[in-house]
């Protein structure tokens, strides 16, 4: 079994700074891409940024110049540094990974977090 635990939301004032954090765990072999992804009330689940197990990263538009994300591959551990928030960013935090456990033969599979909420007042 795999799971993600995420830890760092909260409540925080417009330009404010949040930094989540999300630990994979179990019977894991290798974490391949991470990202974060959220959803608001009434709107899907967006992309907010990936990163692949070389460092590679991809962000949304909205988060640019203002979110960074970065792993520790070691600990299985994916961040995202929350800078300049702004209201619009109010939305449950989810974690993704996608792992190759330990079974054998090894699996593929794509593994959720639970979600962190992040909440921006004006």
């Amino acid at each position: 079994q795999v799971q993600l635990v995420e830890s760092g939301g909260g409540l925080v004032k417009a330009g404010g700074s949040l930094r989540l954090s999300c630990a994979a765990s179990g019977s894991i072999l290798r974490v391949n891409d991470m990202g974060w992804y959220r959803q608001a009330p009434g709107k899907q689940r967006e992309l907010v940024a990936g990163i692949t197990s070389g460092g590679s990263t991809n962000y949304a538009d909205s988060v640019k110049g203002r979110f960074s994300i970065s792993r520790d591959n070691a600990k299985n551990t994916v961040y995202l540094q929350m800078n300049s928030l702004k209201p619009e960013d109010t939305a449950v935090y989810y974690c993704n990974a996608q792992v190759v456990d330990a079974s054998f033969p090894p699996r593929r599979d794509s593994y959720w977090g639970k979600g962190t909420q992040v909440t921006v007042s004006s």
